[in-house]
């Protein structure tokens, strides 16, 4: 049947549950650590989810970056700049979705598109939704939580991008902007020729390669921090702990989250294997979407330097409506989580 072959694709081929047996097997048969230990949990975590996730990364931004090849910075400005209002905030938001930027790379491209002359509401929904949500990021997310939850997470982020970036709009908040980014003499894109170049197949190749090891160089580090909390709170932390701070018990649970995702340094690679542990231990999909929107939309380091181009009242009104936005998102999640 169709849905058993899907199924079989889906466990082997996103899942990995080869992979699983293979990695209990060598713990079981060639190590000989007793399964019923906390080390061998901790352990058979750790290295599952690290060839897991270093795979599926590999193969999964090698895709997206050449087939994302067309959409350098220049050309976002040019397709971006064609939309205005309401309209311009959903395009802006639906190209942060397949451009490969993290939350600080998105900053220079914020500068890029303000100079250019672009509405600055459109130009925050790109800065929203660009580290949130991309192609890459959708694929893992079903990896580990299923489509229902991939899809419904790109979706809340989508909204979260285009409510930030009308409102930021609709309060002309552009003069927040600090004066050396603004467009110098009013210009517009629109008066600015961009010679059009579609990249050949060995453009898009090296340009796929090189994506692939500057995201690897950028987030191996991530990943193996992210991987070895997850291993810790898989293995020795008691879910009876886990679920009084932050589950369903605690109704501050998603508010702490957020809180504490909100300094935090990493992208949606790093924070899935504590979100994979947490959910282990019980915590509500809510909470656990809520500290990965945190991690990645907002960090320390990019808010610093997001400081450097906008003034105090419009960086304070961005982080409001992201924060609001994701903790609105995880009560909603843990209310109807059910129906996933």
């Amino acid at each position: 049947m169709l849905s058993d072959f899907f199924a079989f694709l889906n466990d082997n081929l996103l899942k990995m549950v080869w992979l699983q047996d293979l990695v209990n097997k060598l713990l079981l048969d060639v190590f000989k650590i007793d399964q019923t230990t906390y080390f061998y949990s901790s352990l058979s975590f750790f290295l599952f989810d690290i060839i897991k996730i270093f795979i599926l990364l590999s193969v999964l931004i090698y895709i997206s970056s050449y087939i994302q090849a067309r959409f350098t910075p220049e050309r976002t400005r040019q397709i971006l700049s064609r939309f205005k209002g309401v309209t311009g905030n959903i395009f802006g938001a639906l190209l942060g979705t397949i451009t490969p930027f993290c939350s600080c790379s998105s900053i220079p491209i914020f500068i890029g598109f303000t100079q250019a002359g672009l509405p600055v509401g459109v130009t925050f929904s790109f800065l929203i939704s660009s580290p949130l949500v991309d192609l890459a990021s959708v694929i893992m997310l079903a990896t580990f939580f299923g489509w229902n939850v991939a899809l419904i997470y790109v979706f809340v982020g989508l909204i979260i991008a285009v409510i930030g970036g009308t409102l930021i709009d609709k309060f002309h908040m552009e003069k927040y902007v600090e004066g050396f980014v603004v467009a110098p003499n009013n210009s517009k894109l629109d008066d600015i020729a961009i010679e059009e170049h579609i990249p050949s197949r060995k453009e898009r190749h090296i340009f796929a390669t090189q994506q692939l090891k500057d995201i690897i160089k950028r987030v191996w580090i991530y990943i193996l921090i992210g991987v070895a909390i997850g291993a810790t709170i898989h293995g020795y932390i008691p879910q009876d702990f886990i679920e009084k701070v932050l589950g369903d018990r605690n109704p501050f649970s998603v508010l702490l989250a957020t809180l504490v995702g909100v300094p935090m340094y990493a992208d949606i690679f790093g924070t899935l294997p504590i979100a994979e542990a947490l959910i282990s231990k019980g915590v509500g999909i809510g909470t656990v979407l809520a500290f990965m929107m945190a991690v990645t939309a907002l960090s320390l380091p990019s808010i610093i330097l997001l400081r450097r181009v906008v003034k105090p009242k419009l960086l304070g009104m961005f982080i409001a409506i992201v924060v609001v936005g994701i903790i609105i998102t995880g009560y909603l999640f843990n209310i109807f989580g059910y129906l996933l």
